[in-house]
């Protein structure tokens, strides 16, 4: 297994809600990218931005990791929810909120807040 791999594997297994966007949450580069973070954000969703611009090779092993061709990619906690289209339906039903209580707890909102991981630098 590569190392980039392995990196990506870690990101989507260790963090509560784990975003492959275009851009990072605080400079987002792409419409689909944002409107899966702004439905995020309105679930009150903790956020970890993943930029696949960086590298090609993320985009790549993400979606062979995935099985899934576009981005944004969300998961939540370990496993894949889809991208924007998804995500937005999620959280117009309501389902976002209970897929993120049912997850990570129903005091998931208490740890909220968004941060950015590079893949390409060492943890």
């Amino acid at each position: 297994m590569s190392e980039l791999r392995q990196r990506i594997q870690d990101v989507i297994q260790n963090e509560p809600v784990a975003v492959f966007m275009k851009g990072t949450p605080q400079l987002i580069m792409c419409g689909n990218s944002d409107r899966a973070l702004r439905a995020l954000r309105e679930a009150g969703a903790p956020v970890t931005g993943i930029d696949v611009l960086a590298d090609p090779a993320i985009r790549q092993e993400l979606s062979e990791i995935s099985g899934w061709p576009t981005i944004p990619q969300i998961f939540v906690k370990g496993e894949l929810i889809g991208g924007a289209d998804i995500t937005e339906e999620l959280a117009a039903s309501g389902e976002l909120t209970r897929v993120l209580e049912e997850r990570l707890g129903p005091d998931y909102r208490d740890s909220a807040g968004e941060r950015s991981v590079s893949l390409l630098t060492p943890a």
